[in-house]
């Protein structure tokens, strides 16, 4: 009875993390750039909207695993026989898309400079992790600082930001694992961020890989004010 008791604690805590992992793939900090979409083509606009209709199924796609995975605990629960095996994995993948281990994989990588007349601020590498993020981006890292659900991204002057409370400073060499050529046409469509980049007089360059790393996350997630639903 007492190791059921626990198996059922640990069940609780992976469906936490995994709806934990949702709710960060949905998190937004700047609002569409609304010039953007009008000045579109209309094959442009057609294209892009594709494109969406595409991630947006890949997401629900994703919700429906999750779902499909919790309802495979509970009857491994019932039947009480491979459930540590199933738990472990599922616990091990959570920590990955949590941002405690290393990956590595295909994605972009994006370097962003300072120049004579501006420099990078916070709240364009805020944006560019947004942009990324609502791409499929599965995993983030600004000068080697993992980003995950709890990192901060704040300015303290003209030369330094703060990411997950480290100081960093230019040139900005954001990573991004995901699917490459997602990744690239968000940020190249027209009047897109590196182009707004480039408006604004900073320095921007970026390239496709097939062999990025991207570190783990090495500070401590903690829920100050949400807990599992009874």
């Amino acid at each position: 009875m007492k190791e059921k008791i626990t198996l059922a604690i640990s069940i609780g805590c992976a469906a936490l993390i995994l709806t934990m992992v949702m709710f960060t793939q949905f998190k937004t900090v700047d609002k569409t750039d609304i010039t953007a979409i009008e000045t579109m083509r209309e094959t442009e606009l057609r294209t892009e909207l594709a494109n969406w209709k595409t991630k947006y199924e890949e997401v629900e796609t994703k919700m429906e695993e999750q779902a499909n995975r919790i309802n495979e605990y509970k009857q491994e629960l019932n039947e009480d026989e491979n459930s540590s095996k199933i738990l472990e994995q599922e616990v091990k993948e959570a920590e990955t898309l949590l941002g405690y281990t290393d990956v590595k994989g295909e994605g972009i990588i994006v370097t962003l400079t300072d120049t004579d007349i501006y420099s990078i601020e916070d709240y364009e590498l805020m944006k560019l992790v947004n942009e990324l993020n609502l791409a499929g981006a599965e995993a983030i890292s600004i000068n080697d600082e993992r980003i995950v659900a709890s990192s901060e991204i704040a300015f303290v002057n003209n030369s330094i930001v703060l990411v997950n409370t480290r100081k960093v400073s230019g040139p900005y060499v954001v990573k991004a694992i995901g699917d490459k050529k997602y990744l690239e046409s968000s940020l190249t469509i027209k009047n897109g961020y590196i182009d707004q980049i480039k408006a604004q007089e900073r320095g921007i360059a970026y390239e496709i890989s097939d062999n990025i790393t991207i570190p783990a996350y090495n500070g401590v997630l903690n829920l100050k004010y949400a807990e599992e639903k009874k």
